[in-house]
């Protein structure tokens, strides 16, 4: 897959082109000549009014979805550490995701729940949401993007602890496959004190089961 840097090589659609602006990245010709075999293959005609602008729309709408494989997390997170001397735990609860199942190019949404402990070093609350997102916006797996969320803030804020729990429900298991609409995947990365300690362990997830 192209990196950020190829994709803005690769084109932008002209102003008045049917299904975005002068200003939607997209993956570029080679992309939307590929959608438009695959209309083909499921039978479509990609010459019909309603699915003429479809490869244009699906390329920008791919180029949106994994715009995070040309992100640097370090980058989000360089400049935005600062000292400080709180040392109790930050919780940052609820940060939506949404992002394509590797295994099918499906969706599967949710939420992320991201604690950690200071050790003398805090970061912009926002700047946590947008590593969520980075790692989102990729091909993924959900077990995979967990631990990676988790791995990035515990290397550059060296906290005494990072904890990551997300919960998501599957396209790819609610509307193909075993068709189980409602099932929910819930996993989780506890580093340092929240795998060490249960107690901080077990506050953890009593704030996240409070009432919203």
């Amino acid at each position: 897959m192209s990196t950020a840097g190829g994709r803005a090589a690769g084109g932008r659609a002209p102003a008045d082109a049917p299904g975005g602006g002068a200003d939607e990245p997209t993956l570029g010709p080679e992309a939307e000549a590929a959608i438009r075999t695959l209309l083909l293959a499921m039978g479509e005609d990609p010459g019909r009014a309603g699915l003429l602008a479809t490869p244009r729309r699906v390329a920008a709408s791919l180029a949106f979805l994994t715009a995070g494989s040309g992100q640097d997390p370090a980058q989000l997170l360089s400049g935005a550490v600062v000292a400080d001397a709180y040392d109790e735990m930050v919780v940052v609860r609820d940060i939506a995701i949404h992002s394509l199942c590797e295994h099918h190019l499906l969706p599967f949404h949710g939420v992320a729940h991201i604690a950690y402990l200071p050790a003398g070093r805090l970061v912009g609350l926002s700047k946590l949401a947008r590593v969520v997102d980075v790692f989102a916006r990729r091909l993924q797996v959900q077990e995979r993007m967990t631990t990676e969320i988790a791995s990035t803030i515990d290397r550059h804020l060296r906290p005494h602890g990072v904890a990551v729990v997300v919960e998501a429900t599957h396209l790819c298991m609610t509307m193909r496959g075993v068709q189980k609409p409602g099932s929910v995947t819930v996993t989780s990365c506890m580093l340092g004190t929240f795998r060490r300690d249960p107690r901080t362990r077990t506050e953890l997830l009593q704030l996240l089961r409070a009432p919203r």
